[in-house]
C-alpha cells in the first residue's frame, strides 16, 4: 500500500506584542536570514513586514508587525493600525511576552480587543533565558487566567530554544490549502526598501535617545548598473535643525560612519557592491503630520 500523503497546510501568523518583546529577532529565526530589523531599542519595526516560509507539507506567510502601545502622535497611530491589520487577516496570532512580570495593561488591553475572534491564539513567552525556570509559572498561570490561548510555549529567541516546538505548533493550528507563493518567494518588499531599512537600523544603533524616532529614510535613487557598483542616493529626515547637526557631526564623521556599516550590510544582503550617498534634510513635524507620513511611505 501506498502511505496516505499528507495535506498540505497554509496560512498567514501575525506575530504580535509590546514594542522590544523580540518580534523580529523571532521571524528572523523562522525565515533563518535577516528580514527585520533589530535593535535594542523599542519601536524599531515601523511597518508589517511580510516572510514566507515553504516547507515540503506548508507554507506559513508570517508578519512582524510593530509594538502595540497607546500611540501619543500620527506615525505611532499608523504603527498600531499596521499590527491590526495584520490581525485581521491572520490564521494564527502569534503573541509574545516577556517572562519578567504579568501581563501589563497593554497585553490586557490587547487581549480584550481581540476576544471576539475565533482565531487561535498562541502565547509564545519569549526571553525565559534571562530568568529562572521557578519563576515562569506565575507568569504563566497569569496569563492563562487572562485568555484562553491555544497553546503556550516558553522560548529564547535570541538562544532558539524552543523554536522548533512553537513552529510545530503554528503548523497545528493552519489551515489546509495549497500555497499562496511559489516556493522560492520568501517576502514582499524590495531593495529599495531593505536598503532604506537599513539605513534606519544603523541610526538606531549609533545615536542616541530621541534622535533615531525623529528620523526616517527615503530612497531618491537607487541604479542598478551592469558595469560598476549600484547608485543609491538616501536622505535622512529629521524634524529639527539642531538633529540635522547631530546626525552630520563634526566634520561628518557621524555620517560617514553610519554610510560605511550601512553600505557594508546593504552589499552583504543584495550580493552587489554599492555607491551609497546619504543626504540630511529636515522635515518638521513630521511624525505627527499624516500627509507628510503619506509622502514618506507610511500608507
Amino acid at each position: 500500500m501506498q502511505p496516505e500523503k499528507k495535506h498540505f497546510k497554509s496560512g498567514y501568523v501575525a506575530i504580535v506584542g509590546k514594542p522590544n518583546v523580540g518580534k523580529s529577532t523571532l521571524i528572523n529565526d523562522f525565515m533563518e536570514c535577516k528580514l527585520s530589523i533589530v535593535t535594542p531599542k523599542p519601536q524599531t519595526t515601523r511597518k508589517k513586514i511580510m516572510g514566507v516560509l515553504t516547507k515540503e507539507d506548508y507554507q506559513i506567510i508570517f508578519y512582524d508587525t510593530p509594538g502595540i502601545m497607546e500611540p501619543k502622535y500620527e506615525l505611532q497611530k499608523y504603527m498600531v493600525k499596521a499590527a491590526y491589520s495584520a490581525i485581521e487577516n491572520a490564521d494564527v496570532i502569534l503573541l509574545i511576552a516577556e517572562p519578567f512580570e504579568p501581563p501589563a495593561s497593554t497585553d490586557k488591553a490587547f487581549l480584550e480587543k481581540i476576544s471576539h475572534l475565533t482565531t487561535p491564539v498562541i502565547l509564545a513567552i519569549n526571553k525565559i533565558d534571562l530568568v529562572e525556570k521557578d519563576s515562569l509559572i506565575p507568569i504563566l498561570s497569569a496569563y492563562s487566567t487572562q485568555f484562553t490561548f491555544a497553546e503556550i510555549v516558553p522560548i529564547s529567541a535570541l538562544k532558539n530554544t524552543n523554536l522548533d516546538l512553537l513552529q510545530t505548533l503554528i503548523v497545528k493550528y493552519l489551515p489546509e490549502g495549497e500555497p499562496f507563493y511559489p516556493p522560492d518567494h520568501m517576502t514582499d518588499y524590495n531593495e529599495r526598501f531593505l536598503a532604506s531599512e537599513i539605513i534606519r537600523e544603523k541610526v538606531f544603533e549609533f545615536y542616541g535617545e530621541e534622535i533615531p524616532y525623529s528620523t526616517t529614510i527615503e530612497i531618491e535613487e537607487f541604479k542598478e548598473r551592469e558595469a560598476g557598483k549600484d547608485f543609491i542616493k538616501a536622505v535622512i529626515y529629521v524634524e529639527r535643525e539642531s538633529q540635522k547637526g547631530i546626525i552630520i557631526g563634526k566634520d561628518g564623521k557621524a555620517i560617514k560612519h553610519v554610510g560605511l556599516i550601512a553600505r557594508e550590510e546593504i552589499e552583504k544582503e543584495i550580493g552587489r557592491k554599492v555607491y551609497l550617498e546619504l543626504w540630511v534634510k529636515v522635515m518638521e513635524k513630521w511624525r505627527k503630520d499624516r500627509n507628510k507620513l503619506y509622502k514618506l511611505g507610511y500608507k
